[in-house]
């Protein structure tokens, strides 16, 4: 596996979702700051792969980049950190979904570039395609692109390191299929749907083992602001339909898809 792989994870904290959500003026949630939290499900699976593959290529590294209340993520981390052995970056704000994605990835893509030796070459970049708050389904695009990281795989299920060291990816798309794509290696980004991993089970010893530096990672938690109140909606409608279909045979691809281009810039 060579020298391995430096994995970044963004994930941050939700609400349970078994928990009752109350929404009140503002826009806010009722007793939001009382409701216990977990790991977010989209950066649970994301983080668990990566601690699977870490464990797979030698000298390999992970790293979870979270943004969100201090004091919370602290109560988080205690049953995290039994999970999975990984170095913590804390970015101290808000993680409600009241927020805009712009702001959250350059937050999430400043921490990750703060990072001490992390190595650019050999950085692949997990998290999850949507979150259970911030469902914009675009902020580890735009982390990636920040980065620049122009290699980016979005609804990853399947993750698998070949022979030659290239990545086969394999991803959702619509229709209830899949998209199998090879990427030569490192950088990259993944933002996984599901993965094919369980939860793996508490270890205390992974635990203490991830206490010795995740504390002072807390203590050192970097205080950002992300709201909205630099974005105006100046108007809200559904989108129009428009269907325009032509049947053909014989075909080449490449006409279809000069076709297809030609018809989306008009």
């Amino acid at each position: 596996m060579g020298l391995g792989y430096h994995i970044v994870v963004c994930g941050s904290l939700v609400p349970d979702p078994l928990q009752t959500l109350e929404p009140v003026p503002g826009p806010a949630l009722k007793n939001e700051a009382m409701l216990p939290s977990v790991l977010d499900p989209w950066a649970a699976h994301a983080l668990y792969e990566a601690a699977h593959l870490a464990k797979k290529a030698e000298s390999s590294k992970v790293w979870l980049v979270s943004l969100g209340s201090r004091a919370k993520l602290q109560q988080l981390m205690m049953t995290v950190a039994q999970k999975v052995p990984f170095e913590l970056a804390v970015l101290d704000g808000s993680a409600s979904g009241f927020t805009e994605p712009t702001q959250v990835a350059a937050a999430l893509a400043g921490a990750i570039e703060g990072i001490q030796d992390l190595d650019r070459s050999r950085l692949l970049l997990f998290g999850g395609c949507a979150s259970a708050t911030r469902d914009s389904g675009v902020t580890m695009q735009i982390v990636g692109e920040r980065l620049g990281i122009v290699d980016q795989f979005l609804g990853v299920d399947a993750l698998t390191i070949q022979a030659d060291g290239s990545l086969k990816i394999k991803e959702r798309v619509e229709g209830g299929q899949y998209q199998v794509s090879i990427c030569t290696g490192p950088p990259a980004v993944l933002a996984w749907a599901t993965g094919n991993l369980p939860e793996p089970p508490n270890n205390p010893q992974i635990g203490m083992m991830n206490m010795r530096t995740l504390m002072p990672a807390l203590a050192k938690a970097r205080p950002v602001s992300v709201t909205v109140d630099d974005i105006q909606f100046m108007n809200v409608e559904l989108p129009g339909q428009r269907r325009a279909t032509r049947i053909v045979k014989d075909v080449p691809v490449e006409e279809i898809a000069k076709e297809i281009v030609a018809w989306m810039k008009g």
